[in-house]
């Protein structure tokens, strides 16, 4: 890569556009003091990117743009470029030529231009740290800081060398890992701190999920006991009223038949004693028997629907009498919203605590007059259920006395009677026995009334059930009539389950009432939108823990290639610095005719910062390496021959010149930079050091394009291009191409 040109446009004394072609490998730039061609290698720092005001001797970017004259007005911007042949791609892009432009603006504003596109200072550094053309300024030296190698601390040193062995690569390469490293760092504790956020819902989340997982199984458990319950009660009441029609089928049929009977009897009875009073009024005590029974019977059957609903009003009292679960919970979301509101409230707030508290208090009311309404419904209706009971069971009563009274009375007419009997009343005696067994069949059809009536309410009570199994559970309940119940491994037959008895079908009832309030305080109602949550808050957390993971993987990645970036330094630094040591060390010996030079990797504890000077004091008298962070620098040792000088502060000024020619030169010679600018760095040399410094550049020519800024006629003997600066009255520097005896004038 070859440096082939650089422009000035309105930067410092060059007003106009001046352009300076690099056609050889030494080019020297002329001209008397003041005539601003020192200006030439500040504006190479200035392209380069030099942050540094003070370096191009300046206090603010406005310093930078031409400010104008009598004849020539100030620019609004200053803008250098520089053009590189990329023939051999030192430059990582794929064109032949590569241009580098800075642009400052009145306002401070910097541009960067990369081939006319805009970039970043950072992409620039990066771009030519890959041709050994660092930040430090290395490669660009001037006669004021000749000596600022020497003077420097030895880590700002240590990173001159570092840019001139050409490791800013590797640096800007590590800078950047531990960049990433610290964004990584960080990523990781904003997806720590969010998953440690996300735990406690998501705990509260699974508990919800495993008291829905628990209801689920209480719902199975209750559906699975719901089915054998009703399929037992359904073979019960099925058989029941089976065994009850077999019961009443000849009881009803023998009572038919005797009612025919008795009515053929009267008949020929009352033909041949129409005028027996006695007769007549045994046959109307029998009818008003009869007449007390139908009565009795359809009082009981009453009696028996009334008990009936009784029982139902009893068994849905609980579920009727209670307010929902779902109004409870939004009552006491809303009382504790407001009381939580209410503490809020400051003591300039009164009335407006005084409407809050107002609403509270109503909406307790409504909730109250809610509760009390249920209350008196229900108890309203089971208190006149209730009443018709007592009503009916009084009427009963009455009947029952009646009856019991009329058939004495019959008894002991029918005994008077039959006292009269003769022969020829045989068929009065054939009417009062059939008359008799009548009663008695009456009695067995009467409690088979009564067992119907019974039966009848429970299988009201069984279709009830179903229903409300139904309404809890699902469709899928009906399947209780096709269930087949076990006894282990023995399937139960219909006889075998109605002769377990009706003591353990009950107790099951129970336990199911008991199972159906367990999965109502359960309150599944919400359950698919938690389980929902459940799953996407998992999600959520299951891909922060993947991401942790990920990013744990990525800063593992960063710290191994810290390590192995931190090592590729050290390694090549210590070479660099070896390598150095015997060039610096032969220049040295050149320049001073004899001696020793050297360079030593030392290490300095520097306190960590946030520390008080105070507490650096206390620090220093007890270094901990948590409090301190070790440095490596370089320390430059010396022996001038005939002389018993070591350190560098010992060194007179032409000396310290001659060591930092010595040392710049063979840090070019290790690791020689595309182009070395050196502005009057040999304004001290004498004749015969002028002839050596001479040599050496010519040497360095070799390897590197040389731009001389200087007034030494042995330095310009040995330039290919002499350009000469010169500044008119109006202030703005101008350029000439001159020949060597030409620049002879010009340079004085």
């Amino acid at each position: 890569m070859r440096l082939t040109l650089i422009e000035l446009s309105g930067f410092k004394s060059f007003a106009k556009k001046t352009s300076l072609e690099f056609a050889s490998s030494i080019t020297s730039i002329v001209g008397p003091n003041g005539s601003g061609k020192s200006n030439v290698a500040e504006s190479f720092r200035f392209v380069l990117g030099e942050q540094s005001m003070k370096s191009m001797r300046g206090r603010r970017g406005e310093d930078l743009i031409w400010n104008g004259s009598a004849n020539s007005p100030r620019a609004g911007r200053a803008s250098v470029r520089l053009v590189f042949d990329n023939s051999d791609r030192a430059l990582n892009l794929d064109f032949d030529e590569v241009s580098i432009e800075r642009v400052v603006h009145r306002d401070g504003q910097n541009d960067y231009l990369l081939n006319g596109s805009q970039v970043r200072l950072r992409d620039l550094s990066e771009l030519l740290a890959q041709a050994n053309i660092g930040a430090s300024g290395h490669h660009i030296i001037s006669q004021g800081e000749a000596d600022r190698i020497l003077s420097t601390s030895s880590r700002e040193r240590r990173e001159m060398i570092e840019d001139a062995l050409g490791l800013t690569a590797y640096l800007y390469k590590r800078e950047e890992a531990e960049r990433k490293l610290e964004k990584t760092g960080e990523n990781m504790h904003e997806v720590d701190a969010l998953r440690r956020e996300l735990s406690p819902h998501l705990k509260f989340l699974q508990s919800q999920v495993k008291k829905i997982e628990d209801s689920h199984k209480l719902r199975d458990d209750l559906a699975a006991q719901y089915l054998e319950y009703l399929k037992r009660e359904q073979v019960y009441l099925k058989v029941a009223l089976f065994e009850l029609a077999e019961k009443k089928e000849v009881p009803e049929h023998e009572h038919h038949a005797l009612d025919k009977k008795i009515e053929h009897v009267r008949g020929e009875l009352g033909a041949r004693s129409s005028h027996d009073v006695k007769t007549r009024e045994l046959m109307d005590l029998e009818e008003k028997g009869r007449t007390l029974t139908e009565k009795r019977e359809h009082i009981t059957r009453e009696l028996g629907r009334i008990e009936g609903e009784l029982h139902a009003l009893q068994h849905i009292a609980p579920s009727e009498s209670s307010v929902p679960l779902a109004d409870a919970r939004t009552f006491g979301e809303r009382i504790e919203k407001d009381l939580t509101e209410l503490q809020t409230f400051t003591s300039s707030e009164v009335e407006r605590l005084k409407n809050r508290i107002a609403a509270l208090l109503v909406l307790a009311q409504e909730f109250l007059r809610r509760i009390a309404k249920q209350d008196s419904s229900s108890a309203l209706s089971a208190r006149e259920r209730a009443e018709k009971k007592s009503a009916l069971e009084r009427g009963l009563e009455e009947v029952r006395t009646e009856e019991a009274r009329v058939a004495k009375t019959t008894s002991a007419l029918r005994r008077g009677i039959e006292s009269e009997k003769d022969a020829s009343r045989e068929a009065e005696r054939e009417l009062f026995a059939a008359m008799a067994r009548r009663s008695e069949i009456e009695t067995v059809l009467s409690q088979l009334r009564s067992e119907e009536v019974l039966l009848s309410r429970e299988k009201e009570d069984f279709n009830r059930e179903v229903a409300e199994a139904g309404a809890l559970l699902g469709g899928a309940i009906v399947e209780y009539e096709s269930q087949i119940l076990y006894r282990g491994s023995e399937r139960l037959s219909d006889a075998d389950i109605v002769d377990e008895g009706r003591i353990k079908q009950e107790e099951r009832r129970r336990k199911l009432e008991r199972m159906k309030i367990r999965l109502e305080e359960s309150g599944l109602g919400n359950s698919e939108e938690v389980l929902k949550e459940f799953k996407e808050t998992g999600e959520r957390d299951a891909f922060l823990a993947r991401e942790l993971d990920d990013l744990a993987q990525s800063a593992e990645k960063l710290r191994l290639l810290i390590e192995e970036l931190t090592k590729t330094l050290e390694v090549r630094f210590t070479d660099g610095i070896e390598k150095i040591n015997t060039e610096f060390d032969a220049f040295f010996k050149l320049m001073f005719g004899g001696g020793s030079a050297n360079l030593q990797i030392v290490k300095e504890h520097r306190i960590r910062r946030g520390l008080t000077s105070a507490e650096e004091t206390l620090q220093k008298s007890d270094l901990d390496s948590d409090e301190v962070e070790i440095e490596e620098g370089i320390e430059i040792t010396v022996t001038i021959p005939h002389k018993r000088v070591k350190g560098l502060h010992m060194l007179s000024g032409g000396e310290r010149a001659l060591t930092s020619i010595a040392l710049i030169f063979a840090m070019s010679q290790v690791n020689p930079p595309p182009f070395l600018i050196l502005d009057e760095t040999d304004a001290a040399l004498d004749e015969a050091n002028s002839r050596r410094y001479g040599d050496m550049i010519e040497n360095l020519s070799k390897k590197s394009q040389l731009i001389l800024i200087t007034h030494n006629r042995e330095t310009m003997s040995r330039a290919g291009v002499l350009y000469g600066v010169t500044m008119g009255q109006d202030g703005i520097s101008k350029l000439l191409s001159v020949k060597f005896e030409e620049a002879l004038a010009v340079a004085k």
